[in-house]
């Protein structure tokens, strides 16, 4: 007789009865725990869902489902929960962790309808992947909560984002989980839940290795860029008091200065380095024209423009300045973050010629989104700087994401944070400086970063990875319906 219990029941073939359903979802929120976002273990995102996906394989019916749901959401309420340190709520939690679950829910649950067809353990990386595409393209989450950022400090296993982008990452991942889960629950291997996902896994570890220390033994034309850091910690109301906010921005002047002196080409300033009111914005913005043509830098000059305190409303922005003093154009946020009250940006990316090199910028949550990263890839640009503001929950980690934006797109970053890690990232994802902001320094963090980007397979293919799965989607459906 088969054992039961309220809420499940146990598929015919199971040969572990003696392990109760419940204690799968509870091993799975503590894996699941461990693998996403800051104290992530890179190396369990790889077996991270397999309790989920076991339960899943034993349990049947609505209730089941149910639970499971229950768990992905408490799996990913306390992922959230380790990155919420002060001054963020504890209401980003839900604002975050419940939307995420639901768009991977429907990827659990049609796997688990479905296991048994033709093809089925390609199904889940596969709905799971266009799932996280629509999460990053299409929502204001970006890409948080993508499985591809289990690997964060895998650097070698990185280089498979020059192939294709985090899609191809996450394939492989959600692919390795499910071949887990079906080796433990049938006791059998096949080419589909064995060969294949562990053939392509060394691949990916002999290319990655390979890729990175070839480009090792390359010498590459570098130019000296720097990220200046501010005193100011603007974060919404009460504005900081005009004199500290006018000392904060003599300090970031001099600082400009004490960097070109040190030979920096480029200087990025931070996201939110200070406020300014449209009364008083036209003579600072002089000030910063002349700093650039006296200390001869091109000046990524980032900054808050308020509009108006009641509603609270500011162009959260960035002026190009080159080292003549011209400014080239101006930059809105075009994402800002979920409840930011910020004017959205629309105007298309573009990059400006600085020694030869092709150089845009972005602003922070803008590089969350890799749709934005592939514009800069479609133009050639060489080094894009990520003026930035972070939290001591999402450092280092918000960094280390932007890496995956230059691998991705072969182009170096300059990303100067706010809160966090200032770092100079290389197209291979290397960081060759770096500085925090809670560390006791000058901040002012000197860097070479290559002049010249490369060109990868991502950046010129896309998502081609990602339409596949959803040609296969529809593959696997109407095999079903003629079946």
């Amino acid at each position: 007789m088969m054992k039961r219990t309220r809420n499940t029941e146990y598929s015919p073939r199971l040969d572990i009865q003696n392990i109760r359903p419940y204690w799968f979802l509870i091993v799975g929120i503590i894996t699941m725990t461990f693998s996403h976002l800051t104290l992530n273990i890179d190396i369990v995102g790889w077996f991270s869902m397999v309790p989920f996906l076991v339960y899943l394989n034993i349990t049947r019916g609505w209730k089941s489902k149910l639970l499971f749901a229950l768990a992905l959401v408490v799996a990913w309420s306390i992922i959230v929960l380790k990155i919420i340190t002060p001054p963020i709520p504890y209401m980003l939690i839900f604002l975050y962790s419940i939307p995420i679950s639901l768009i991977h829910l429907p990827g659990y649950l049609i796997w688990a309808k479905f296991r048994e067809r033709r093809f089925s353990i390609l199904i889940f990386p596969a709905m799971m992947v266009v799932l996280e595409w629509i999460q990053y393209t299409f929502t204001p989450l970006a890409s948080w909560g993508v499985a591809a950022y289990t690997q964060t400090s895998s650097i070698d296993i990185l280089q498979f984002l020059s192939i294709f982008g985090m899609a191809g990452l996450s394939f492989l991942i959600y692919w390795v989980n499910l071949s887990i889960a079906t080796i433990i629950v049938k006791k059998e291997r096949s080419f589909l839940s064995f060969t294949l996902p562990v053939s392509i896994l060394g691949f990916v570890i002999v290319f990655g290795t390979l890729r990175f220390e070839i480009s090792k033994t390359k010498g590459v034309d570098t130019i000296t860029l720097a990220a200046v850091g501010t005193d100011s910690e603007i974060g919404g109301l009460p504005l900081p008091e005009s004199i500290k906010n006018e000392i904060d921005i003599e300090n970031i002047l001099r600082r400009t200065e004490k960097a070109a002196e040190s030979g920096a080409k480029i200087v990025s300033w931070t996201e939110g380095s200070f406020y300014l009111e449209p009364s008083n914005e036209a003579s600072w913005v002089q000030s910063f024209c002349t700093l650039a043509d006296e200390s001869n830098v091109t000046l990524v000059a980032s900054y808050i423009l308020l509009l108006s305190e009641s509603p609270f409303w500011y162009e959260n922005k960035y002026l190009m300045i080159d080292s003549t003093g011209q400014i080239l154009y101006s930059y809105l946020k075009h994402q800002p973050v979920p409840g930011e009250p910020a004017l959205k940006g629309t105007d298309p990316l573009q990059v400006v010629e600085v020694e030869g090199i092709k150089l845009g910028a972005v602003i922070c949550y803008d590089y969350d989104f890799p749709y934005l990263a592939k514009e800069y890839g479609d133009i050639n640009a060489d080094i894009v700087a990520v003026p930035s503001s972070d939290w001591r929950g999402i450092d280092p980690l918000h960094t280390r994401m932007a890496a995956y934006r230059a691998i991705e797109q072969g182009h170096s970053l300059l990303r100067s944070t706010r809160f966090g890690l200032s770092a100079a990232i290389n197209p291979y994802g290397e960081m060759s400086s770096q500085m925090s902001s809670f560390d006791k320094n000058n901040k002012i963090m000197i860097a070479q970063l290559p002049v010249k980007g490369i060109k990868t397979v991502y950046s010129t293919i896309g998502d081609i990875l990602v339409y596949l799965c959803i040609a296969f989607i529809l593959f696997f459906f109407i095999l079903k319906r003629s079946s």
